[in-house]
């Protein structure tokens, strides 16, 4: 049922981009960076200038995946782009993202669409997932495809800027950008009284620095979701101002066989 739902979904995501062209042309977002060999160093070193340019000469041209949420898919890269602001920039962490009206009281970004299209993106991208986090009867980490994370803005100048996620993420134990990847867990399905059946992720848990079962991107790593053990904080040096509008740009890891 798992699989089944989201192949439908992916499906109709395709079908809005294939006919909702016209409706963005005239706020088309700018080119996102370029997937590159890059992208399988680890997330604390600087990308090659390829993979952080946000001027593309040839912008690729981005479908628009949805009539009311703020998603692309750039088919040129195969990456999925999401526009979003920044909604928290001091203070405990359990998430680096969340859809908007959800958990903004613990993410350092609120998205403008929901985690099951975000879901359905990444799998027209190629991307597999793999299982979300399990306690019982023992910890087993989340696994699934690697999804690097870029954040573009501009600052009240015009200027623009651009970050890997994990600046925007500090390990309260080194002091330091967060210098774990962020896997494709999944997330799933949970029915309501009716049977009907609900994507989990769409609660709150998009993009996740603690361990949830129902998160869509989640780290592989132990990392408690318990208040007096978050392991992560903004780090508010790094993140622009309350309300900044930002562009998540989610580029999944070629295997360094393919990238070579």
């Amino acid at each position: 049922m798992h699989r089944r739902n989201l192949v439908v979904t992916c499906g109709a995501l395709l079908l809005v981009a294939a006919c909702g062209r016209s409706s963005w042309a005239q706020d088309k977002p700018p080119a996102t960076p370029a997937a590159s060999a890059a992208a399988d160093k680890p997330a604390g070193d600087k990308p090659d200038a390829a993979a952080t340019t946000t001027d593309d000469p040839q912008p690729a041209e981005l479908v628009r995946l949805s009539k009311t949420s703020e998603i692309w898919l750039d088919k040129k890269r195969k990456a999925v782009v999401i526009d979003g602001q920044v909604c928290l920039r001091e203070g405990n962490l359990e998430m680096f993202a969340c859809p908007k009206g959800t958990k903004e009281h613990e993410s350092v970004v609120s998205l403008n669409c929901q985690p099951n299209e975000a879901h359905a993106a990444l799998l027209a991208t190629g991307a597999k997932p793999g299982k979300p986090v399990r306690f019982d009867p023992k910890y087993e980490p989340a696994s699934g495809d690697f999804i690097d994370i870029y954040v573009l803005w501009h600052d009240e100048k015009g200027g623009k800027h651009q970050a890997k996620a994990q600046q925007w993420v500090k390990n309260v134990k080194t002091e330091k950008a967060m210098e774990f990847d962020w896997v494709f867990a999944g997330s799933g399905f949970w029915k309501d009284d009716d049977g009907k059946e609900h994507y989990q992720a769409n609660g709150g848990d998009f993009i996740c620095v603690s361990n949830f079962p129902s998160a869509m991107l989640d780290l592989p790593i132990e990392s408690s979701q318990a208040n007096g053990e978050l392991m992560f904080h903004a780090l508010t040096e790094n993140i622009p101002p309350k309300g900044t509008k930002v562009r998540l740009v989610m580029i999944p890891r070629k295997k360094a066989a393919e990238s070579k």
